[in-house]
């Protein structure tokens, strides 16, 4: 199965000009909130990550609100394990609703897209305070150009190119951008 044929028929991925969360620029934007409306094809997608994650051992899918609710427990349920997300609270990630951890449960964040990994990070703060460990990043696309500290199960690894605002020749060319993500753009 070609994923980056799904997230094209879906209209997921998405080209023109975009400023990403964290200020810089981008000709491509992957838009998996797209995707995620075609549950079958969702499903296809999150089952080449269950497959890779076959072997891990692991107790608990956490999603950080809202573009990792999905995915995770979509990926939850392929896998048969508990899925809980986590939200902000005044502009912090903390899990509310009654979801708990308790020390020495494993632990996998589940994404839509990995960019930076900020948001994996601070909530990976949060499953930490807890005493949980974090053994795992999961996500639809990997798009991570950073080496994070953690492994990433992706369905797809994309490269996709980023500028800074002072150097983007979409903004030379004075084509407006989008801002499509749902965290605020660093300006």
């Amino acid at each position: 199965m070609d994923i980056n044929e799904i997230l094209k028929e879906t209209g997921a991925l998405l080209q023109g000009h975009f400023l990403l969360s964290s200020g810089k620029h981008s000709n491509k934007y992957v838009q998996c909130a797209k995707l995620m409306m075609y549950p079958e094809k969702t499903q296809t997608v999150l089952n080449q990550v269950a497959q890779k994650l076959k072997n891990l051992e692991f107790d608990i899918i956490v999603g950080p609100a809202i573009g990792g609710i999905v995915p995770a427990y979509e990926l939850a349920r392929l896998t048969g394990k508990i899925c809980m997300y986590a939200e902000r609270e005044n502009d912090v990630m903390t899990l509310r609703r009654g979801f708990e951890l308790f020390p020495g449960q494993k632990v996998i964040i589940c994404e839509d897209v990995i960019t930076t990994g900020k948001s994996s990070m601070e909530v990976a703060k949060v499953i930490s305070s807890y005493g949980a460990e974090v053994v795992a990043l999961a996500c639809i696309v990997d798009r991570s150009s950073e080496t994070l500290t953690l492994p990433v199960y992706s369905a797809i690894k994309m490269e996709i190119e980023t500028y800074e605002k002072d150097n983007c020749p979409l903004c030379k060319q004075n084509i407006p951008y989008v801002k499509p993500g749902t965290r605020k753009s660093i300006s």
